[in-house]
């Protein structure tokens, strides 16, 4: 019997790097995108050990090391893509005559 995607749990469980509700780093923007790389490098840190523990030959539940690689990957994305909204910006502003 194959899961189904109720099966995998609520998408609330996935850690909320777009949009904190509040910054107590005091750092503003930069503490944000910070804060947003370290939970990334976490749940990368996080699967690496999980994939080397399955390869190992330890108890490693499948389906749980190919979420938490998915995690990591989506995450990696994400970031990516403000990454790369940032240089847009930076390059649109660059461009700006006064």
């Amino acid at each position: 019997m194959t899961p189904s995607i109720t099966d995998l749990g609520p998408i609330s469980a996935l850690p909320n790097i777009a949009a904190p509700e509040t910054n107590d780093s005091g750092e503003g923007f930069s503490g944000i995108l910070k804060s947003a790389l370290e939970q990334v490098n976490q749940l990368a840190g996080g699967a690496d050990q999980q994939v080397g523990a399955m390869l190992q030959g330890g108890n490693a539940d499948m389906s749980g090391v190919m979420i938490a690689v998915e995690k990591a990957d989506v995450a990696f994305q994400l970031v990516m893509q403000v990454r790369n909204k940032i240089v847009t910006a930076y390059q649109d502003i660059e461009k700006m005559q006064f």
